[in-house]
């Protein structure tokens, strides 16, 4: 109330001051000192918030004035609780006291109406400065800095004060832990933990490394038989394996180890009665032997010390192991066989918190139970090889080039790893091994479990880095057993490629025959002989030149593959360009019959010789590295080149398909019209046999060859490749042995070689004495 008061009484004071003033002429006001006001002449007045030494407002002109601090006492000025008074030049203002703050917001105020000062949290708000070491305790206005549990101030520090520092307690040396005997203390940041010792683990429900962790010593892993395989050899060895967990100790782990490392050695170079196990069995036997290795190996190798062992057994399997509590970023480990570059994080088994365990085994030995293996290839593979043979990939044949190494962490979920692994694998002692030749590779593959086969390889997940000096860098997301192969790819079927060479050998015999029946027979000469004659020279230089060169052995397209390649167009070309020449003699002997319509020699000479001459060099003139492939010394497909054969072949075999329905058609008419009284069946027989005949040897077959698309259709596949391997003999028995004139002629040479006479007149005898019947079924044995 007192400064509402005073307030009045100066706001009084500066109303007269001025009413007086105004009264006045301003001429005659006083010079008044700073921090006053002129009253008249003779009088000056102190601004508000300023009195004169004497404690008046009205002074002399010569008097000052000074400040008035509100906030001394006895002020007459109340900010309030938790609030502090600050005087100003002529006034003051109201803040919260250190520690406390507003509510409202606002930092000043003048009066205790106005005050919402309240406690300050400095350590939810983070406003404190206490040191890492410690934590925050909100009192009210301030706070205070103590030790965390396990921590204790450094010497000379005050717990509580806001600048304590503390320091770790080392609760293991200093005998303040509470682990049980059969663990160890591990000293931590501001407490500690309780670790197994080696050897040992927890028991069920006691994590390792809490403080109440309780212990038990681990037993030798239990490794039984696989089910289902009557071996005693196999059952010798794991007799002799219990009994080496029998003598298990902890502190003889590395003899344990060593000792089974040569049981598994004596296993595969003494096999005794596992040899004579089907394959499947072996495999699963393998198998077996394999992941049973990996767990009892982990087991036995928590119990060594840190660091890393090898051992390398008289027989030459050996073994890497690493352990240790920590890695860095990347762990490189290995021996002679392999090395292995993996992330640490990989190692790490997600929740041991026990010694981590890296190991490599390499066994040598194991090649002998892997023998005769398939491989499982990923679709992905699969499409990848089909477009590099161009052709369907029906398996491999597999050579092992490295030993069988097993690969084993701590962690036992291998199957999907978050960083890729790298491993190094050498290749075995191989001098008369040479880089990989047409259809084979090299391929990084792992072993893998299949119930029905009882394991394969399998590369899905790995890919080869690179291959030099002996040794193959491979890279996989998953880890198994690894080893390097050299898989030779099957790309044919073999039991079509055994059609293809028999019936191409059975083909070139006949077409020999043929050749030479049609030089030597007089009686058959004519325009239809030679154009059979010049059809079979062609059939027989492309079918032979095609069984001794169609393969590119080397992979590499070279002049030699060109030239076979360039002989094969020109040759099937020749051929069917005499394909359609035999349809045309056909064309003029079934519709229209009579003489004179046919070609003569040359004219036949060039358009059977000359047209494809003409083709083949034009195709080569505009691309001659179109001759030639990696797989077969054949047309390359890439940029259509294929067509400057397929086109002609569709074109004449189009034609001779339209020749060949006519004349099926005018020989239905012709028989009718010869014998009406021929039988239905018999007619029909007639037509089928001249029809299939015709087929052959216009070309027709070669329409199976157009629609295969699909190289997996094994319908289409089988169905060309016998109908037109054995083209020869088809022709051979047309043209030769239906033939009746040839028949007698052979008849003629088999007497003159047994050393019978044969009488020409005899001969004649014997053919005109044949009825009508007869003679046409010779003519038309002649169609």
């Amino acid at each position: 109330m007192g400064g509402s008061h005073h307030s009045v009484f100066l706001a009084l004071c500066v109303l007269l001051t001025l009413a007086g003033g105004e009264a006045q002429s301003p001429t005659a006001c006083a010079r008044c000192l700073p921090n006053s006001t002129c009253v008249n002449a003779t009088t000056c007045r102190c601004h508000p918030g300023f009195i004169s030494v004497s404690g008046k407002i009205i002074i002399g002109p010569s008097e000052p004035c000074d400040d008035v601090n509100e906030c001394a006492p006895p002020t007459s000025v109340s900010c309030g609780k938790l609030a502090d008074c600050h005087n100003t030049e002529g006034s003051y203002y109201c803040t919260c006291s250190p520690g406390y703050g507003p509510i409202s917001g606002a930092k000043t105020f003048r009066n205790e109406s106005e005050n919402t000062c309240q406690d300050v949290d400095e350590c939810s708000s983070g406003q404190h400065q206490c040191h890492s070491s410690t934590f925050c305790i909100n009192t009210q206005g301030s706070y205070k800095c103590r030790c965390r549990r396990g921590w204790r101030p450094v010497p000379g520090s005050r717990n509580g004060s806001n600048n304590t520092v503390c320091e770790d307690v080392d609760e293991c040396s200093s005998g303040q832990h509470q682990c049980h005997s059969s663990t160890f203390c591990i000293n931590t940041q501001g407490s500690y933990k309780c670790r197994c010792r080696r050897g040992w683990r927890p028991v069920p429900g006691s994590p390792n490394g809490s403080n109440n962790t309780v212990c038990e010593e681990i037993p030798f892993s239990t490794w039984t038989p696989p089910p289902g395989i009557n071996s005693q050899t196999l059952s010798h060895f794991f007799e002799r394996i219990q009994d080496l967990g029998k003598d298990y100790k902890p502190d003889s782990a590395k003899d344990t180890i060593q000792n089974l490392i040569n049981l598994v050695d004596e296993l595969m170079t003494a096999p005794g009665d596992m040899e004579t196990l089907d394959l499947p069995e072996r495999y699963h036997m393998a198998t077996h032997l394999l992941s049973g290795l990996e767990n009892v190996l982990r087991t036995l190798a928590k119990t060594l010390p840190d660091g890393s062992f090898t051992y390398r057994s008289p027989s030459g399997t050996e073994l890497s192991l690493l352990i240790q509590e920590q890695g860095d970023k990347n762990v490189t480990i290995g021996q002679s066989h392999a090395r292995m570059l993996l992330n640490w994080a990989v190692a790490a088994g997600a929740g041991d918190s026990g010694p981590t365990v890296v190991g490599i085994l390499s066994s040598p030995n194991m090649m002998k139970l892997l023998a005769n293996t398939s491989l499982d290839l990923d679709h992905e593979k699969q499409v990848e090889l089909e477009d590099i043979h161009e052709s369907p990939i029906r398996g491999a044949q597999l050579e092992l080039l490295s030993a069988v190494n097993s690969v084993f962490l701590s962690n036992t979920n291998t199957e999907k790893l978050d960083y890729p692994v790298i491993f190094a694998i050498s290749h075995l002692s191989r001098p008369q091994w040479k880089t990989p030749e047409t259809r084979q590779e090299l391929i990084c593959a792992f072993w893998k479990d299949d119930n029905n086969r009882g394991g394969q390889w399998a590369t899905t997940g790995c890919q080869i880095l690179g291959s030099q000096n002996g040794s193959t860098t491979c890279q996989c997301n998953h880890l198994s057993s690894f080893a390097i192969l050299m898989a030779h790819y099957d790309v044919q079927d073999p039991k079509l490629a055994l059609i293809t060479k028999v019936g191409l050998v059975l083909s070139l015999v006949c077409l020999l025959l043929c050749i030479l029946t049609f030089l030597l027979v007089r009686p058959i000469q004519g325009s239809r002989t030679t154009v059979h004659l010049h059809l079979c020279i062609c059939l027989f230089v492309g079918s032979a030149i095609f069984l001794a060169g169609i393969e590119n052995e080397g992979g590499q397209v070279g002049l030699r593959c060109r030239l076979v390649a360039g002989l094969l167009h020109y040759c099937f070309l020749a051929a069917f360009c005499w394909m359609s020449l035999e349809g045309l003699e056909l064309y003029f002997l079934v519709v229209r019959v009579f003489q004179g319509q046919g070609l003569s020699t040359r004219g036949l000479c060039f358009i059977g010789y000359g047209v494809p001459l003409i083709i083949v060099a034009v195709s080569a003139a505009f691309n001659s590295q179109g001759y030639g492939r990696a797989i077969y010394c054949w047309l390359d497909p890439a940029r259509g080149f294929l067509w400057s054969f397929l086109g002609p072949v569709i074109f004449i075999v189009l034609c001779n398909a339209v020749i060949f329905v006519t004349t099926v058609w005018k020989l239905t008419q012709k028989f009718s019209e010869i014998n009406p009284e021929m039988k239905k069946l018999r007619k029909a027989r007639m037509l089928t046999i001249t029809a299939i005949a015709q087929l052959v040897v216009l070309g027709c077959t070669w329409v199976f060859g157009l629609f295969l698309f699909n190289p997996h259709s094994w319908v289409l596949s089988y169905t060309f490749t016998i109908l037109n391997c054995l083209q020869g003999l088809f022709l051979y028995v047309l043209h030769c042995l239906l033939n009746k004139k040839v028949r007698e002629e052979y008849r003629r040479w088999a007497c003159m070689l047994a050393g019978n006479k044969y009488s020409e007149f005899a001969s004649s005898t014997f053919s005109t004495s044949q009825n009508q019947s007869r003679a046409f079924r010779s003519s038309e044995s002649g169609l």
